[in-house]
C-alpha cells in the first residue's frame, strides 16, 4: 500500500474501480466522500483490471495512446494527417516536436484531444533554464502534456549535488505545467539506466511532482521492456501513471505493457494497434518508428 501524500492524476468523479484502483478502508469512517478516499487513503494500482477495461473496446484503448510523431523530418502535412488521426479516433492526445504545437493545436481545436510536446529532447542534456522557457512556450501555444527528458548524465554522476540538480530541473518543468492546468511526463531512458538508477530516478521524478512516469524517447539504444514498466508501476504504485513508450508496434505489444502497469502507451502505429482490436488490421499496412 502507498499513502496518498500529494494531488492524484484522477479526475473526481473517476471510478476508481473501473480505472484499476483498489482502496483500502481499514479504520476509515463510513461517511467520507470520493474526493476525500482519492487523495488521502493508501491504494494500490491493479494492472490486471486496467488492462482489461483499456482492452474492452476500440475506443477505451486509444484514450491511453498518446498518438506520436517525432521523427525530424515530419511535416507540416504530416503533423495535420496525425492529428486528424488522434481526434478521429479519440486518442490520449497527438504528441509533437516543439515547433509543430501551434499547428497541431490549431488543427486539433474544437476537439476533445490535446496537443502533446516533448521537452529537451531527445537527450534530456539542455540547461533547466532551457527546459523551463521551452515549457512556458509550448504552453502558451497550446500544448497540454508535456513530456519532459530528464538530465540522464547528471543522474548517473550521482552526487548530491547532481542529483538536486535533477530533481530542480524536473520541479522547474511541473511547476510552470501544472501553473496552467497541463500535466507533464519525464521521460527516464531506462536503457541507459542501471536498476539503482532506475529507482533513483523514479523517486526523484515523482518527489518533484510528476504525473507520469515514461520509460523511453524511443531515439535511444532501447525502448519499453515488461520488466522496466513492472519495476516503474512498483515503485509509483498510484501516486503517478506510468507511459510505455519506444518500440510499441502491436496491439500484443500494447496488451503486453499494459498488463505489466502501463497507464498510457507512446506510440507511431496507435492507428494499426486499435484497428487490430476492432478486428481491421487486413485493411492497414505495418508501421515502424517510435
Amino acid at each position: 500500500m502507498i499513502e496518498i501524500t500529494r494531488r492524484v492524476t484522477l479526475p473526481k468523479d473517476t471510478n476508481l474501480s473501473a480505472a484499476g484502483v483498489t482502496v483500502s478502508t481499514n479504520s476509515i469512517p463510513s461517511a467520507v466522500s470520493a474526493g476525500f478516499l482519492k487523495s488521502h487513503l493508501s491504494i494500490e494500482w491493479d494492472s490486471a483490471r486496467f488492462a482489461l477495461q483499456a482492452l474492452s473496446s476500440p475506443q477505451n484503448l486509444a484514450s491511453v495512446l498518446d498518438h506520436t510523431l517525432l521523427k525530424p523530418d515530419a511535416t507540416r502535412t504530416q503533423v495535420i494527417q496525425l492529428c486528424h488521426e488522434a481526434a478521429e479516433h479519440g486518442f490520449a492526445c497527438a504528441m509533437v516536436n516543439p515547433t509543430w504545437v501551434g499547428t497541431a493545436a490549431a488543427t486539433l481545436a474544437g476537439t476533445a484531444v490535446p496537443v502533446g510536446v516533448v521537452i529537451g529532447f531527445p537527450l534530456g542534456a539542455t540547461l533547466a533554464a532551457s527546459k523551463r522557457d521551452e515549457t512556458v512556450r509550448v504552453l502558451k501555444l497550446g500544448a497540454h502534456d508535456i513530456d519532459m527528458v530528464l538530465n540522464v548524465g547528471l543522474l548517473k554522476s550521482g552526487t548530491s549535488a547532481d542529483l538536486a540538480a535533477v530533481a530542480q530541473d524536473i520541479r522547474g518543468v511541473v511547476e510552470r505545467a501544472h501553473g496552467s492546468g497541463a500535466i507533464v511526463k519525464v521521460i527516464l531512458e531506462t536503457c541507459l539506466l542501471s536498476f539503482e538508477e532506475k529507482l533513483r530516478a523514479s523517486e526523484l521524478a515523482l518527489s518533484a511532482g510528476a504525473d507520469f512516469l515514461k520509460t523511453s524517447t524511443g531515439f535511444s539504444t532501447g525502448g519499453a521492456t515488461v520488466d522496466d514498466i513492472a519495476l516503474l508501476r512498483e515503485k509509483a504504485g498510484s501516486r503517478a501513471g506510468i507511459k510505455a513508450s519506444g518500440g510499441i508496434r502491436s496491439l500484443a505489444d500494447a496488451k503486453t505493457m499494459l498488463q505489466a502497469g502501463a497507464s498510457r502507451i507512446g506510440a507511431s502505429a496507435s492507428v494499426k494497434i486499435v484497428a487490430e482490436l476492432s478486428g481491421q488490421i487486413a485493411a492497414l499496412p505495418a508501421s515502424g518508428g517510435y
